[in-house]
């Protein structure tokens, strides 16, 4: 690592710690040569790999847009599509791989979008999905409604954002 004040090739460090996410690491270097210290940010960049073959970097802000999307008229916080992101970031640093199919992203996204908002999580399987009728918006309601009475407890409470009975068109 070069020193960013004298540009010496070489530099010591004195600390290294994990961000509070743990999605970094901080590490605090000192130049030998001018005895300046500074931090340096080590992050492991992920790589999109889109069904065309274009290859972009990971942005959270996208993967924020395209639920707000289906989570439009919904009554889903900007805090709780944050937090969804950041999960599905999560689940793809997990995975190891540092050049994720895009594919894998829809994947990684259903599942929590499922949990936050029932109706959103339709709208947006639809679309990764790619529905051809409507006997497949039908199987995935059913599907649904199957997860909810399977989370609802033995005194009949259906759980915060659970699928409801109201009719898709309106």
């Amino acid at each position: 690592m070069h020193c960013p004040f004298c540009r010496h090739g070489d530099t010591k460090v004195s600390d290294s710690r994990a961000t509070e996410d743990g999605s970094a690491i901080r590490r605090r270097r000192a130049c030998p040569m001018c005895e300046r210290k500074f931090t340096t940010v080590e992050q492991i960049v992920l790589t999109v790999v889109k069904r065309s073959g274009v290859v972009e970097s990971f942005s959270r802000d996208k993967v924020i847009r395209g639920v707000s999307k289906a989570c439009k008229g919904r009554p889903v916080t900007p805090a709780q599509l944050a937090s969804l992101a950041q999960r599905v970031e999560e689940s793809l640093r997990a995975s190891g791989f540092a050049e994720i199919p895009s594919e894998k992203i829809g994947v990684a996204i259903l599942g929590p979008l499922e949990e936050l908002d029932a109706v959103a999580y339709l709208r947006f399987a639809s679309v990764y999905k790619n529905y051809d009728s409507v006997d497949d918006f039908q199987k995935e309601i059913d599907a649904l409604r199957l997860s909810v009475s399977e989370q609802t407890p033995q005194g009949g409470q259906v759980p915060v954002g659970a699928l409801s009975q109201e009719p898709l068109i309106s």
